[in-house]
């Protein structure tokens, strides 16, 4: 049975939560209107789980489910789907083939548990000729992937999702808020008096107790990645989950953490993510988006 969502009175706003994709997720609004703030809370839990359940590779019946068990047969896809696969190949032209939804098949050799399970390199190597959104069709609305090929959008699906519940939300409320699902943000404006909300930069040596800073965010959506939570330690290398599939290997010389601002939270996961993906570029990659970004 779904946890129902829970809605408290915290220091002149309404914090909302409730746990959709594997993750805590809040809602605060700057009102003193409960009927509202509850309203406004069950759109958002409603719109989270919805996208959790069409676009979760977890789950079956839903279009990733279907595309990932189509055996090499043409899968023809709703809007909304072809939407997510259009910035997907969108992303993976950008990054040059580093960002790559195809590449979630290398979990069955990866496991970032905190262990030193590190996998042989032949046992990599088996999985790349699966890997690589240029062996994939797809020509909207239909996709077709080569037998033993997968997608997985949860690089994207929890920003997507920020994102569109933002844009229900801002129909029917013109106030303050903040959305954050699982340290994706965005914010529609700021605390009531016009103060921005605080945003704690997490410390990736101490994730979950300490932090590095505070962002000030009024609006616009937020975004971090990093190996804080999951990775692998063998000895003394710190292996992150960030893996370039080209190689099928974690990406060296990465960031801790890297957190961007930018328009969208979709576009702030993105440059996050790809930022990862540069290694010891990542700085420099950030420098020339012209974001405001935090490296660690």
């Amino acid at each position: 049975m779904t946890d129902a969502p829970l809605l408290t009175r915290e220091s002149g706003y309404w914090r909302g939560s409730f746990r959709a994709m594997a993750s805590p997720c809040e809602l605060l609004l700057a009102t003193g209107d409960r009927p509202l703030a509850e309203r406004l809370l069950l759109l958002a839990c409603t719109e989270a789980r919805r996208i959790e359940r069409k676009f979760s590779r977890y789950l079956r019946d839903n279009p990733v489910h279907l595309i990932n068990s189509g055996d090499g047969r043409p899968i023809t896809v709703d809007d909304e789907t072809a939407n997510l696969l259009d910035f997907a190949h969108r992303c993976w032209e950008i990054s040059e083939g580093k960002f790559d939804i195809t590449s979630g098949v290398l979990r069955e050799v990866w496991c970032f548990d905190g262990s030193d399970n590190v996998p042989r390199p032949e046992a990599v190597a088996a999985i790349l000729p699966r890997v690589g959104w240029h062996k994939v069709s797809w020509r909207r609305p239909v996709i077709t992937l080569r037998p033993g090929m997968e997608i997985d959008l949860g690089g994207i699906g929890k920003e997507y999702a920020v994102d569109q519940t933002a844009r229900l939300i801002r129909r029917e409320y013109s106030g303050g808020a903040l959305l954050n699902f699982g340290g994706d943000l965005y914010a529609l404006g700021p605390r009531a008096g016009g103060e921005p909300w605080a945003v704690g930069v997490d410390d990736p040596d101490a994730t979950g107790s300490c932090q590095t800073g505070i962002v000030n965010l009024s609006r616009g959506g937020l975004a971090t990645s990093g190996d804080a939570r999951r990775y692998l330690l063998k000895d003394g290398v710190r292996y992150s989950h960030i893996l370039d599939p080209t190689t099928g290997w974690p990406v060296p010389d990465a960031p801790r953490a890297v957190t961007v601002i930018a328009d969208t939270c979709l576009e702030a996961g993105m440059l996050s993510t790809m930022a990862m993906l540069h290694g010891s570029r990542a700085r420099e990659f950030l420098e020339a988006q012209k974001v405001s970004f935090w490296c660690q």
